[in-house]
């Protein structure tokens, strides 16, 4: 079926509009009810990343719990969009820092050293939206693309933050914020690569 067909499936749109499409308006951003959608999706991301969070498995020795928290960051990213997702990853973030007990293992604040991740996942999230606007999601190689490169966003900013704050050498953080995660991550993004291009697919004959 060609995109020209389906306007819920054309590039530009994400898993979000597609599910819950606002009613057109000449300014979507005055629009009451897209705006009402909005903060509903926003706040709805932003919670469920607080509790994927608490599905968390320790490592032993590392400060880094395996979590749920990572792939819903990313889901959340790429089915809201870039300014949605970073809307609401940085809703999770600034609610964490001033207390709530929704960042891994039911902790809060930004002393602890696994925070660099949750910094990645805000910056993942808006790039991952970026990229399933233009398509990273419709497809299973795409999305494993586009999965990868979130994960690499997150570690990017995740071990250097553990290294300093958990005061560790470089090889010491990869080892203890990174390698042991590998195999997890690997299998969240197959999980990915089944679920978000099947939804397009399911999505298909609906029309925008």
């Amino acid at each position: 079926m060609s995109s020209a067909s389906v306007p819920a499936t054309r590039t530009g749109t994400v898993l979000a509009d597609a599910l819950f499409p606002a009613a057109p308006a000449a300014r979507p951003w005055t629009d009451p009810r897209a705006l009402a959608r909005d903060a509903a999706l926003v706040v709805g991301g932003a919670v469920l990343t607080g509790l994927a969070a608490q599905l968390s498995v320790p490592v032993p020795g590392s400060p880094v719990p395996v979590t749920g928290q990572t792939f819903a960051a990313l889901l959340v990213g790429t089915s809201l969009g870039a300014a949605r997702g970073f809307l609401s990853l940085a809703l999770y973030t600034l609610v964490g820092m001033a207390g709530m007990p929704w960042f891994a293992e039911g902790t809060s604040g930004a002393l602890m050293p696994s925070f660099g991740y949750v910094l990645g996942m805000l910056l993942a999230g808006t790039v991952v939206g970026a990229l399933a606007r233009r398509g990273g999601d419709r497809g299973v190689l795409r999305t494993a693309g586009t999965m990868a490169l979130g994960s690499a966003i997150i570690y990017a900013v995740g071990v250097p933050y553990l290294a300093v704050a958990a005061d560790l050498s470089p090889s010491e953080a990869v080892a203890a914020g990174l390698t042991p995660f590998l195999l997890g991550d690997a299998l969240k993004a197959a999980l990915a690569m089944g679920v978000l291009p099947s939804a397009w697919k399911l999505l298909g004959g609906r029309r925008g």
